[in-house]
């Protein structure tokens, strides 16, 4: 029997549905349920075939075991090693390399020295740092944020380098970033499941929590935003590996700004997202999770970093409509 399971943490919604959804498929020789650890020897045997890790990113221990589990056989999703390695920053950075629209952005020094640090800890740092260069290349309005952060905390809407200053001196010893704020005329937050599925789902984040997912969700303003807010999301996801992420896109002008695609445990409770976003979701990742149990097929075959940098993974198929440059950026090549 394989088992598929899932890690969660305050959800209250999405992984009871999950799990009935994967036991109502009725998949002879798969089956679902809530993990269930202790202890974690270092030889832990294999006990899933799956595992939907959507806690991790706020307990080490989980992530801790997640990391074992997969050197055991199990396929994690997401990638424990990748996840604990990734920020927003070089996403931006690997985004705009790929030809997905990012507005101009800068990662900033602490405003505070980190504890255990001083100033002569910063010693490579240039002081005064010239302000009004990032300023011009940012521009104003701006959004002062998290390197690598979630659930819209420590985010600053900016318009001055006064009120900038005004915020920064408050972020304490947190690493922040300097982003253009787009001035959108539409929203969207889509779902990318298996790094093939894409839900495209309108969204206001200007709005309180529980009201920002549209109501109706009415599509993009034309078709070729569409086709492009699904291309962009689809190529963020196989370069950077997640099989269950968000992507939001900022619309000005009539081009998708790609704002935020580090969220892979992305909320998923039907409080929040609506019925059918809810429905949508919850399909698509158990028809995921019972493929991979399936076929054991992992998408993290390859847990050495020095493979996963220079590109000795072993070869995958390129996946339907994928260009062979993604693929082979997938697959962990380095062009010549």
């Amino acid at each position: 029997m394989k088992k598929i399971g899932i890690l969660f943490g305050m959800e209250n919604t999405f992984p009871p549905a999950v799990v009935e959804k994967i036991d109502s498929m009725g998949v002879e020789g798969v089956t679902a349920e809530f993990v269930k650890i202790g202890g974690i020897r270092m030889d832990e045997p294999m006990k899933y075939a799956v595992i939907i890790d959507r806690i991790s990113q706020d307990i080490p221990f989980y992530r801790a075991y997640l990391k074992n589990a997969a050197l055991q056989g199990t396929i994690v999703v997401n990638n424990p090693f990748w996840w604990t390695a990734d920020d927003k920053f070089f996403n931006y950075a690997l985004a705009h390399k790929l030809g997905v629209a990012i507005p101009p952005t800068v990662i900033l020094p602490h405003n505070k020295h980190p504890e255990g640090t001083t100033d002569r800890s910063m010693r490579n740092l240039i002081y005064p740092l010239n302000w009004q260069e990032l300023f011009d290349y940012v521009g104003f309005p701006a959004f002062l944020k998290p390197y690598s952060g979630g659930g819209w905390k420590y985010v600053y809407h900016v318009h001055s380098p006064e009120e900038f200053f005004q915020h920064y001196n408050q972020t304490g010893d947190m690493c922040m970033t300097l982003q253009h704020g787009v001035v959108f005329e539409e929203y969207y937050r889509c779902y990318v499941v298996g790094q093939e599925k894409v839900h495209i789902m309108k969204y206001d984040p200007r709005l309180p929590h529980h009201e920002r997912y549209v109501k109706g969700n009415p599509p993009p303003s034309t078709e070729a935003l569409r086709a492009r807010i699904e291309k962009d999301a689809l190529t963020l996801c196989r370069v950077l590996g997640y099989d269950l992420n968000t992507v939001e896109f900022a619309v000005e002008g009539g081009v998708p700004y790609a704002i935020d695609f580090l969220n892979p445990a992305p909320d998923a409770e039907i409080t929040s997202v609506g019925q059918e976003n809810f429905d949508w979701i919850v399909n698509a990742v158990a028809e995921m999770a019972v493929k991979m149990a399936q076929s054991g097929e992992n998408p993290a075959d390859e847990l050495r970093w020095a493979g996963f940098l220079a590109g000795t993974p072993a070869e995958k198929p390129t996946r339907k409509g994928e260009p062979a440059w993604v693929a082979e950026r997938r697959r962990g090549k380095t062009a010549k």
